[in-house]
């Protein structure tokens, strides 16, 4: 039989190719975004000096604030795209969510930035001109719709990417809510529209950034993905034939989408390590999508001694490595 604790470390070669493709065409999605963005973002902002616009200002602060995360993206996914060194094992896949964190901080400031003037202008009204914000925030719509079509295919496979999407998506709802602010001011002349939308927009912006922080936070901490449950992969590698125990069960993810596992399993001196191994990796790529997996095989006679069913939720004992 072959050795007493072999250790399967997979990273599945198609998985690999997989990101390096949607990495280049994130890329391409994400620079031709920042170009639309920076080309409207000016045009915006002089608008909403020209008409007096507060709501219309915020929403082009937005769309600059859009052209940055946009830039600091494409910075990210070039640094993620790079093959890993020495030093950095695992390559540079956080440097897509650090991006992502940045994003979400960005989005929650520019909220209270509006919510500051917004409250400033509700005190002290100004003239604002309804019919010109309408035709410039509609312009800024058409744009923002362009770009959420062209970031929608990348946003399910890249925490980076969806950050930006959500950037162009509360823009979005920013353009709209300064087109009816116009369309009101013009109409009706109610200029209080123009601070209350602004507000309502900010909130949006504070939710958006409040759901990107906290998945970029989950990543950094190492917390198991959100669609997997622990307890599941659990059984499901209890039902391999074979494995008795196990313990030192960790699940977290690399990058965006890059799910990592590793465990010790204590199975019967019956079972040929490397096949069962197979079985293992199969059960997790299969049942859950897990291709990067670290397995420690420690047969049942030497492992005895230990506990022999736990979960370490913090560090695993040392001395629990060896067999």
């Amino acid at each position: 039989m072959g050795p007493s604790n072999p250790v399967e470390d997979q990273h599945g070669g198609g998985h690999h190719h997989h990101h390096v493709d949607s990495r280049t065409l994130n890329r391409r999605r994400l620079l031709f975004v920042l170009i639309l963005a920076f080309s409207y973002a000016g045009i915006e902002f002089v608008g909403g000096l020209l008409t007096g616009s507060l709501a219309l200002l915020a929403d082009s602060l937005h769309m600059i604030s859009d052209v940055a995360a946009l830039a600091l993206s494409l910075v990210a996914v070039w640094m993620a795209s790079r093959p890993a060194s020495d030093r950095r094992t695992f390559g540079n896949s956080r440097a897509e969510i650090l991006a992502a964190l940045a994003n979400g901080l960005a989005l929650a400031v520019v909220a209270v930035v509006i919510s500051v003037h917004a409250v400033e202008r509700f005190m002290a009204p100004q003239d604002v001109q309804g019919g010109g914000v309408m035709i410039v925030a509609t312009g800024g719509l058409l744009i923002n719709l362009i770009s959420l079509w062209i970031l929608e295919a990348g946003r399910g496979d890249s925490l980076n990417v969806r950050g930006a999407w959500l950037h162009v998506a509360s823009d979005t709802l920013a353009s709209v809510g300064v087109i009816l602010a116009g369309f009101g001011i013009w109409a009706y002349g109610w200029i209080w529209l123009d601070p209350a939308i602004s507000i309502i927009v900010s909130v949006l912006v504070l939710f958006s950034a409040w759901h990107l922080i906290r998945e970029a936070l989950d990543v950094l901490m190492e917390t198991v993905p959100g669609h997997l449950d622990p307890e599941s992969i659990r059984t499901a590698l209890l039902a391999v034939p074979g494995v008795s125990t196990l313990h030192c069960l960790h699940i977290w993810t690399i990058g965006s989408g890059e799910v990592s596992l590793s465990s010790h399993l204590v199975v019967d001196r019956m079972f040929e390590p490397e096949s069962l191994l197979q079985e293992v990796r199969s059960a997790l790529t299969d049942r859950f999508a897990i291709e990067h997996t670290t397995i420690q095989i420690e047969v049942a006679d030497a492992a005895s001694s230990r506990e022999g069913d736990s979960t370490c939720t913090e560090h695993c004992d040392p001395e629990a490595v060896l067999s």
